[in-house]
């Protein structure tokens, strides 16, 4: 038995042997543990009983949310579905990349791409706060935008120009 006192909460551990099952001599341990608190705490006398032992877990899937934005004329469409990719033949597409960067850009036609690898804030010209891109992007700039692009992490993207 261990017991570890503070000056208002005591934490009692609490190891009992006679309770092990069959499967605790295979690596389990079951331990009770009791929470003492002042009489007047509305956990007082609580008890919990926690199983402690070596078990696979199935590691959680989070499917994050579809969520389009648009500013400054360049709409962002982030986590979109693999359906909408394959739609858009995104992956038939060419690739580009660059290293981190700053570097002036026009475009001369309506560019469509997905970003594979990296993290960019665009200025475009005439807006007062960049718009934020990255991995898991899909991005469309419209013909005849200017601006600067600051590549903070390389960039890998397909692109399609229209």
């Amino acid at each position: 038995m261990a017991c570890a006192s503070g000056s208002s909460t005591s934490l009692l551990i609490l190891l009992n042997k006679s309770r092990l099952s069959p499967q605790s001599q295979k690596g389990q341990q079951r331990i009770d543990s009791s929470l003492s608190f002042g009489s007047s705490h509305p956990f007082s006398g609580a008890r919990r009983r926690t199983k402690v032992g070596l078990r696979r877990m199935a590691k959680p899937v989070v499917k994050a949310e579809t969520v389009t934005i648009e500013k400054s004329g360049i709409k962002v469409v982030r986590n979109p579905p693999e359906s909408k990719l394959t739609e858009l033949g995104v992956r038939k597409w060419p690739k580009w990349g660059c290293p981190p960067s700053k570097f002036p850009w026009t475009y001369s036609a309506k560019e469509t791409c997905y970003l594979l690898e990296g993290k960019v804030k665009v200025y475009p010209d005439e807006a007062d706060e960049p718009v934020e891109i990255t991995a898991g992007d899909l991005v469309e700039f419209p013909k005849g935008m200017s601006c600067t692009w600051d590549v903070s992490v390389g960039v890998d993207k397909h692109y399609n120009f229209e």
